[in-house]
């Protein structure tokens, strides 16, 4: 049976049937055209003090089995960022683990992967640039002794300690010079994080550029996630040679990946965990010369991330781990820090309606009957639809 209610904005129920999961295939080889990686959620034990303020309690062997997922079809894994709840509910002791974890599972099966360095460790709000940069460090070294690639992340508490944008560049350059490899940088927007407003300085673009410019051998790439596709063309066109742009545009992304027939953006996108097997085969198509079918596989899913990513934006995790439960890669809609309830019954109905209109929901019988049964054990259902 794949009959659902769906909520509508009255409160109101309308029965849809949804539609048969689309035919896609791994692929037998590489994607070549894009370098694409999915921001990866991680689950939780359902039994587990998943509170807000207790230490996550995580289920490893749902975690890691989702990378898998995310890895056959050809994506790399970014792990350890803020689709894995960073700042959010995944403490300290759960995010080095996880970054443990996910590296030896890497390197087992030559999966691709990069994870989040950042200063969240830090037990004191205020702290001095210097303690900011030791405390990048020691992440640093920790990610690069896991042979994992890095992605320096946006801090919180640099956000709050500097007071221009020479602090910024000293912070950087400090943290760059004691790299092993080159990293990706990354550039969170105030949507995502309220707390990074005015990161980078007063002209954040110049003060990336100078960052890049002066670190050429330290920088692979910086991940824009800003949600303006003009922003990110404007830095890519600028970009020093050699480094890369990876969007973080949830909203964009189709557009940004496929260029313009100069310059395209390769991909760092917690969408991607969402619609993995529909990315993959639009990048296949892609690989294959066929942008029709590039844009046609993947247009459909900006509408289903539009939604998933919508204001108040920095809770698209629970509309992510909502999708992967109803494709059954977790045995229940739960979230660490009880994050699975900062969205609304109707917000979550209309993610069901896109994921259906996109093909992104791999098993619709058994979607159908886990939607239903939230909304019955909600009192939305009484019963299944006959």
């Amino acid at each position: 049976m794949t009959t659902v209610a769906l909520v509508d904005g009255d409160a109101g129920l309308r029965f849809s049937e949804l539609a048969a999961a689309p035919v896609l295939h791994r692929p037998d080889e590489p994607l070549r055209s894009r370098t694409a990686y999915a921001a990866a959620h991680v689950l939780p034990r359902a039994t587990g003090e998943n509170v807000p303020g207790a230490p996550a309690e995580i289920d490893w062997d749902a975690t890691l089995a989702f990378r898998h997922h995310l890895w056959s079809w050809g994506l790399g894994v970014a792990d350890a960022m803020d689709t894995a709840q960073r700042n959010m509910g995944l403490d300290a002791a759960a995010t080095r683990e996880l970054i443990a974890r996910s590296a030896a599972e890497a390197a087992a099966v030559g999966g691709a992967l990069v994870v989040g360095v950042n200063t969240d460790h830090l037990a004191e709000e205020m702290v001095s640039l210097g303690e900011i940069v030791d405390a990048y460090v020691a992440q640093l070294q920790f990610a690069e002794d896991q042979g994992a690639g890095v992605v320096l992340m946006a801090s919180r508490h640099l956000a709050r300690a500097a007071a221009s944008a020479q602090d910024y560049e000293w912070v950087y350059r400090e943290v760059l010079a004691r790299a092993g490899a080159p990293v990706v940088l990354h550039w969170l927007g105030a949507a995502f994080d309220a707390q990074l407003h005015g990161y980078f300085g007063p002209t954040p673009a110049e003060t990336v550029i100078r960052i890049m410019a002066e670190n050429t051998d330290k920088v692979r790439g910086i991940k824009m996630s800003l949600l303006d596709a003009e922003r990110e063309t404007e830095l890519r066109a600028r970009l020093p040679r050699g480094i890369r742009m990876f969007t973080g545009d949830d909203y964009h992304y189709v557009e940004l990946i496929e260029g313009d027939g100069r310059q395209h953006s390769d991909a760092l996108l917690g969408a991607f965990a969402a619609i993995a097997p529909l990315a993959s085969a639009a990048l296949q198509a892609l690989d294959a010369g066929d942008s029709n079918g590039y844009r046609r596989l993947l247009r459909p899913t900006e509408a289903l991330a539009r939604q998933i990513f919508a204001t108040p934006t920095e809770f698209y995790k629970t509309g992510v781990a909502f999708l992967s439960w109803l494709n059954g890669h977790h045995p229940a809609f739960t979230m660490i820090g009880g994050l699975h309830a900062a969205r609304s019954l109707p917000h979550l109905s209309e993610v069901l309606r896109l994921a259906d209109a996109a093909g992104a929901l791999t098993d619709p019988e058994l979607a159908a009957q886990r939607w239903n049964a939230l909304l019955a054990l909600h009192g939305v259902l009484e019963r299944r639809p006959a």
